[in-house]
């Protein structure tokens, strides 16, 4: 049994690291109350081991919180697939739009943006877990290998298939977060004045626009795609009885829409050449009451 002392001691060497553990966490789940979840069970998981026998404790952890995710992840995904509506728009990282929390920073550096997670949510979780720890941890092929029970030839291969993905689906935005913010602020003028051609001018002619209400009704989320449909669409849901703030979702430009004072949706947008591509808006009550929103402080 460890002594107070020893326990503060571990303890400190885990907070060394929490940081980096809940970003990979969070990569492999798109959901910060999740990710935290994962952290926590690697930390119970370290306390009940013995650290001595650790050589690189932050390799062990990492590999510790990547396999908690890993079935965190399995499943929540037989859950998912046994539901009517398969529409998920990850959870967002919600700040200022003028990026003041720096833990927030930290957990969308890499270019951990919204859109990217939407992507990652269509591969399947080795997939994601070989890409995660791999591509953006810089984790060997052969250290993820165990996780998962595959040879590290095989992780590669999962990493490689992955990673086409991911840059056939060209998720970075343009950087300028200033451009970001007048094409978003050019787009919400149009959509409360009705005006349907200058939507289209800040809309991508192939926008995507993904919609997330939560279970219920059923066939309420889904997909849209086409400026005009899109266009039609922010017309009929610009309504003078909801609040619109300007923040940042995941490091890039971004709105928070309140009604009575509430949030009623959170909406990232992904812009590239000045104009709106994707556009993920997640609006299911229950997981937006479990969100931290640093504008409601």
């Amino acid at each position: 049994m460890r002594t107070v002392d020893e326990h503060d001691w571990l303890a400190e060497r885990f907070e060394e690291h929490r940081g980096r553990l809940r970003a990979v966490a969070y990569r492999m789940l798109g959901s910060l109350s999740e990710a935290d979840d994962a952290v926590q069970e690697g930390w119970l998981r370290l306390s009940r081991s013995d650290a001595d026998e650790i050589e690189n404790l932050g390799a062990w952890l990492t590999t510790v919180v990547g396999r908690v995710s890993l079935n965190m992840l399995r499943s929540r995904r037989t859950r998912r697939e046994e539901a009517l509506d398969a529409v998920h728009v990850p959870e967002p990282i919600v700040d200022r739009a003028d990026g003041t929390d720096p833990e927030h920073e930290a957990l969308v550096a890499d270019s951990v943006g919204l859109a990217l997670l939407v992507v990652l949510e269509t591969l399947r979780p080795a997939e994601r877990l070989a890409f995660v720890l791999h591509d953006i941890f810089a984790v060997p092929y052969g250290d993820i290998a165990p996780i998962i029970d595959r040879s590290p030839a095989a992780v590669k291969q999962l990493a490689m298939r992955a990673r086409r993905l991911v840059q056939a689906e060209n998720t970075v935005p343009d950087a300028d977060l200033d451009v970001q913010h007048e094409v978003v602020d050019a787009f919400l003028a149009a959509a409360r004045e009705g005006n349907f051609e200058a939507l289209l001018e800040v809309l991508d002619p192939d926008v995507i626009q993904r919609t997330d209400v939560g279970a219920l009704p059923i066939g309420a989320s889904g997909v849209d795609r086409g400026a005009a449909t899109v266009a039609r669409q922010a017309i009929a849901f610009s309504r003078p009885d909801l609040e619109v703030r300007p923040v940042l979702v995941n490091g890039a430009a971004g709105i928070v829409t309140l009604r009575n004072g509430e949030p009623f949706a959170i909406s990232g947008f992904t812009i590239r050449n000045r104009r709106i591509v994707e556009m993920d808006i997640l609006a299911d009550p229950e997981r937006l009451r479990r969100l931290d929103l640093p504008i409601l402080d």
